[in-house]
């Protein structure tokens, strides 16, 4: 358990490895891994004020503004006052660097710095579940897809079409593993 209410912050662009950083740390010296991404779904799924906002704009397709994002974090971070932490995802602008300054002093930030072609390779790998947010990577960490619980994993495909959304369903009939999507019928989503 960690001595100190240590306040530490991962910071990198997507596909860095911030998540699997934080879960590593957090579990060698006894801190509670924040994930951004993790507080916003649960703010979403529980209907709160806040989550019914962000939630609109992510209908529309659209990045959750930093007010309302730096409003849902701020929320859960006052919760966690007594508690050590590692944060995931949050900051990602001065807005809301200046907004976390407010509640709290940061013992400790780690920039992840990542080659754009490591990122590109990782991200054009990476498979998303929506529900739950469990990130996998074909090339390393391919998910177990059971059709009893009809997961949608969706990749975010650089080569089809300027960065088109993908979605796949654990259901579909397929002879392969959602990775090859040369043999499964990918339906895309709008952009909007």
């Amino acid at each position: 358990m960690a001595s100190k209410l240590l306040r530490a912050v991962v910071l990198g662009p997507p596909g860095s490895g911030k998540g699997t950083v934080c879960e590593r740390i957090a579990k060698s010296f006894g801190l509670h891994h924040l994930s951004s991404g993790q507080f916003l779904r649960e703010n979403i799924r529980a209907n709160s004020d806040v989550g019914i906002l962000a939630k609109q704009y992510l209908e529309k397709g659209l990045l959750v503004p930093d007010h309302v994002f730096t409003r849902v974090m701020i929320t859960e971070l006052e919760k966690m006052q007594t508690q050590p932490w590692l944060l995931d995802g949050f900051p990602r602008t001065l807005g809301q660097a200046e907004a976390l300054d407010t509640i709290c002093e940061l013992d400790l930030v780690i920039s992840l710095n990542i080659p754009f072609e490591s990122l590109k390779d990782r991200l054009s790998a990476r498979w998303i579940h929506p529900a739950s947010g469990r990130v996998y990577n074909m090339e390393f960490n391919p998910p177990q897809v059971h059709k009893q619980r009809n997961p949608t994993l969706i990749l975010w495909d650089r080569d089809q079409q300027n960065m088109a959304l993908c979605v796949f369903s654990g259901v579909q009939q397929n002879s392969s593993t959602p990775g090859q999507r040369s043999k499964l019928s990918i339906s895309k989503t709008s952009k909007s």
